[in-house]
């Protein structure tokens, strides 16, 4: 008797183990934009999200286009420092020392992969533009996550 209970156990573990976990995607790489008017200047939001095999968000990637004050059209992350968002930021009192605005983003890119979509989403105001669940984010985000629901949107199964 207790080798056949041993031989269960080693069979349950080996199920356990083996099991790989099954995301709410279908594989591929999709993309959402979305676009928005800022001081007089058009602009895009635009999300990449990339799904494997077994379903799961493995990265996501969000960029903004961005028209410089010297007429260049570029995008905020090639921009890097020199968008000039740590200053603010740091004055708005909720990031120490402020944080540029691929900082943010980055943290909201992240925040998708690890909750396997945008559920975790929670509006600090009835427009829908500031963040109010992600700590070290305090950027105008609703086209940022609606650039991502969009591109999620085509990965559902």
């Amino acid at each position: 008797m207790k080798k056949i209970f041993g031989i269960l156990m080693m069979l349950v573990l080996i199920m356990v183990t083996g099991c790989t976990k099954v995301g709410n995607y279908k594989e591929g790489t999709y993309t959402g934009s979305v676009e928005y008017e800022s001081y007089g200047s058009k602009y895009v939001t635009t999300a990449l999200v990339y799904v494997d095999k077994d379903g799961l968000i493995k990265s996501c990637f969000i960029d903004s286009t961005y028209l410089t004050s010297t007429g260049e059209i570029t995008t905020k992350k090639v921009l890097g420092d020199d968008y000039g968002m740590k200053e603010t930021s740091a004055n708005i009192g909720v990031i120490e020392g402020g944080a540029e605005w691929y900082e943010q983003v980055e943290v909201i890119e992240k925040k998708v992969v690890e909750e396997q979509g945008i559920d975790w989403v929670k509006w600090a105001n009835e427009e829908e533009t500031e963040l109010d669940s992600v700590s070290g984010v305090t950027i105008t985000a609703d086209t940022y996550i609606g650039a991502v629901a969009k591109a999620l949107e085509q990965a559902k199964k």
